[in-house]
């Protein structure tokens, strides 16, 4: 490969950078102690919504993918693209969302006042796992879709040719295909709703609707007791690290054998019952995702014009780390999937161990003797961005370095390109379109993160995500839905640009 050297300095700066501040997280711990009740309780809960949000995200998929597989329908492709949301909208916009529909003032409490039925409130448990299906939701659908567009064309039509009902259908072909899909879909929605900070920061927080992340922010910003909040981050590492090895244990190839890459076929049940049964559950899963969004982006435009001049000074502040996150980011990912080696790709998965408040407070402890916290905010805040962002892009970015490898190895060896030569006639052209992508999921990502921000900033520096939960805790919910539409049209942008750049470029 091409960059060896390169790539084994960039493994251990992202090595030191995630191992550093968790040995000083575990040397401040001071060794294991007794859990109090409340870290079993925050611990219990933790365990307890991201199973049952990963479980309800999974079970609703599965009717609304199957559905969005059998019928073709005007906006279908549209539809189908917002499913893809999950990885570029900012948690905090999508809390507002939900918030701007079942909060105090929301259009369902607005609907049961003017039918004279009581409100229904939204914080705590409940609360939390409404929004982490309204987050996930669109991810298991698109896993799971993918799961179905997978069955070799060839398998519907002996199915057809077989006569096969729907029965079997789901017996032969459905079923032993959601068995190889769910278990992953399911993991990697638990996984992400394990590490969610700013849905249980806004929703939750009462004794009984603490995560093991929120508890760690509590102990850190409120209670001054670093032990506690070392240890708790410990816990949480271990989670993580055994919801990795079950992703990684149960995570299994389809069992259908290939295909010969010929336009699918469907096999669409008739009938005007089943029909009208798919279009219900596609129609009730665009109401579910597309009302909240519409309603806080409608809402929130006519705000915009009433923003103080602190949240756009919020948002270049978010814009400025966005840019740097990015550049580092791909810097990272570019110079570790092309290094070519196992312990390359290893170290690039090293921050999926650990949250950013995990990541934030080993270096609020390691960077506290050095200087003011306050000052350290924005370049903190950065790195942390960056290197939550780097397995993702890493993932984006291997598969097409790898074929580059195997293509032009040779061939470049034989012309002498070596070094920036290489990298510039061959390494960025050939990877202009992965590259694109990943740039646009770590600008999409920075731009909406509340996390290692809340630890160090005293206020003063703030990022966009930060000015919204401001503006949220003082009740001020028009200027926050106005500055959330600021947010999404911004990181929606970000990502669709760099993205476009990118295959632009590939097709040059």
């Amino acid at each position: 490969m091409a960059f060896p050297l390169a790539g084994g300095s960039a493994a251990l700066i992202v090595a030191a950078l995630i191992l550093v501040p968790l040995g000083a997280v575990t040397m401040t711990a001071g060794g294991l102690r007794a859990p109090s009740p409340a870290d079993l309780e925050a611990l219990w809960f933790t365990l307890w919504q991201a199973a049952v949000s990963a479980a309800v995200s999974c079970a609703l998929a599965v009717p609304a993918a199957r559905a969005l597989n059998r019928r073709r329908f005007p906006g279908r492709t549209a539809l189908v693209a917002l499913m893809g949301a999950p990885f570029v909208l900012p948690s905090i916009v999508a809390v507002t969302a939900l918030l701007t529909v079942f909060g105090r003032k929301g259009l369902v409490n607005e609907a049961l006042g003017a039918l004279g039925l009581p409100s229904v409130g939204i914080y705590g448990a409940h609360g939390v796992i409404l929004a982490h299906v309204f987050f996930n939701l669109p991810l298991a659908v698109r896993m799971i879709l993918h799961g179905w567009q997978a069955i070799p064309s060839e398998r519907m039509r002996l199915a057809a040719s077989l006569g096969f009902g729907p029965a079997e259908v789901a017996r032969h072909l459905e079923r032993p295909m959601l068995r190889q899909v769910l278990p992953g879909a399911f993991l990697a929605i638990f996984l992400v709703c394990l590490t969610s900070f700013a849905v249980a920061l806004i929703l939750g927080g009462g004794p009984r609707a603490t995560t093991l992340e929120l508890a760690i922010f509590q102990a850190f910003r409120y209670d001054a007791d670093l032990g506690r909040a070392a240890a708790l981050a410990l816990a949480q590492v271990a989670v993580t690290l055994i919801a990795l090895g079950l992703a990684a244990a149960v995570t299994a190839p389809p069992a259908f054998g290939a295909g010969l890459d010929r336009a699918g076929e469907r096999l669409i049940p008739t009938g005007r019952l089943r029909t009208a049964k798919d279009a219900t559950v596609i129609a009730l899963i665009a109401v579910f995702l597309l009302v909240p969004l519409a309603t806080v982006l409608t809402g929130g435009a006519g705000q915009i014009p009433r923003l103080p001049a602190s949240v756009w000074h919020a948002t270049a502040v978010s814009l400025a780390v966005a840019a740097g996150s990015t550049v580092l980011t791909v810097a990272l990912a570019l110079t570790l999937a092309t290094a070519g080696r196992k312990w390359a790709e290893a170290a690039g998965m090293l921050p999926m161990a650990v949250s950013s408040l995990v990541f934030g407070t080993g270096l609020f402890i390691v960077l506290r003797p050095l200087a003011p916290p306050a000052m350290l905010a924005l370049p903190v805040t950065l790195i942390a961005n960056a290197l939550m962002s780097l397995p993702f892009a890493l993932r984006v970015l291997l598969p097409e370095a790898k074929r580059l490898a195997a293509d032009y190895d040779r061939l470049a060896a034989s012309l002498g390109l070596r070094s920036w030569a290489r990298l510039r006639f061959l390494t960025l052209p050939r990877l202009a379109r992965p590259l694109g992508f990943a740039a646009g999921l770590a600008a999409a990502f920075s731009m909406g993160d509340l996390g290692v921000i809340t630890l160090f900033s005293d206020g003063h520096q703030q990022t966009l995500p930060m000015a919204i939960y401001a503006m949220m805790g003082s009740y001020h919910q028009n200027l926050a839905a106005g500055a959330a539409t600021v947010l999404t049209a911004i990181t929606l942008g970000l990502f669709y640009g760099l993205d476009r750049i990118g295959r632009r470029s590939d097709d040059m």
